[in-house]
């Protein structure tokens, strides 16, 4: 991230998301800067796709605010807050092209429904599936339509997207992959990005920022460098740098099996 993209977007205040088992969001505060790659990194049940479903408007918090450019959104509609969601599963229709899929919710809003066709166009060439633009989801890879899902939020301009785990069904070389055209896609649209993960390689290698969350609470929200440097507590050093250490040597062993196998 550029020094200059200092701007503040989305400031959460207080936010707080209790279940009958107990509190899944412990009154949490951060910030997000514009232009922005801030990952939200936890294990299962910490409280990560809580926090994104009450930051897209799918879930109402018992307490706190979501502030975007200085309004409350709290309670505002899904479709109002400028923001965009990447699932998991892709959430493609799978009876369109995938230009349809693209330019489906274009058309299906008035005020862009005569830029939708080129709108979409666009998209498709900026994640580079253009030549596959007439081929139907089931014909691609997972990678693929992860690219496509991609290309469809970009389409409708957010300012900020939403990222739900979204490589986690991929291969590990199609994710090195999408990691690159991923940052690639930051760097030429300025978009914010939030993307929540339980993977610590995946984090520090995409990531401005990383938070930390563990059982409802922020346990740390620094750039990659200082958690490195200076784990906040034993849960980051356990959870976060042993794994990642872990996964790294991990990748280092498929990286060479791969050369060796290419050399045979």
């Amino acid at each position: 991230m550029d020094d200059c993209v200092n701007e503040e977007i989305l400031r959460i205040e207080g936010l707080r998301k209790k279940y009958r088992e107990g509190d899944v969001l412990n009154r949490i505060d951060f910030t997000v800067k514009k232009g922005e790659f801030l990952s939200i990194l936890g294990s299962s049940g910490c409280g990560k796709t809580t926090l994104l479903r009450i930051l897209i408007g799918l879930l109402r918090p018992d307490e706190g605010k979501v502030l975007k450019d200085g309004q409350d959104i709290t309670y505002s509609r899904p479709d109002r807050r400028g923001m965009g969601i990447v699932f998991q599963n892709y959430a493609l229709f799978e009876n369109m092209t995938v230009l349809g899929n693209v330019e489906y919710a274009l058309k299906v809003k008035k005020e862009t429904r005569d830029i939708a066709r080129e709108t979409a166009e666009k998209m498709l060439e900026a994640v580079g599936l253009t030549e596959y633009a007439g081929k139907m989801p089931r014909a691609l890879s997972g990678g693929q339509q992860q690219r496509v899902a991609i290309a469809r939020t970009l389409a409708l301009h957010p300012d900020i997207i939403l990222f739900d785990e979204p490589m986690s069904a991929l291969d590990v070389s199609t994710r090195i992959l999408l990691r690159g055209e991923l940052k690639k896609i930051q760097a030429t649209f300025g978009t914010t990005m939030i993307y929540v993960t339980h993977d610590q390689e995946e984090a520090f290698a995409m990531s401005d920022r990383i938070m930390i969350l563990h059982e409802g609470y922020i346990c740390q929200l620094d750039t990659p460098e200082e958690i490195c440097k200076h784990p906040a507590d034993e849960y980051v050093q356990t959870f976060v740098l042993d794994n990642l250490r872990a996964k790294i040597d991990s990748l280092s062993k498929f990286a060479k099996e791969m050369q060796n196998g290419s050399e045979q």
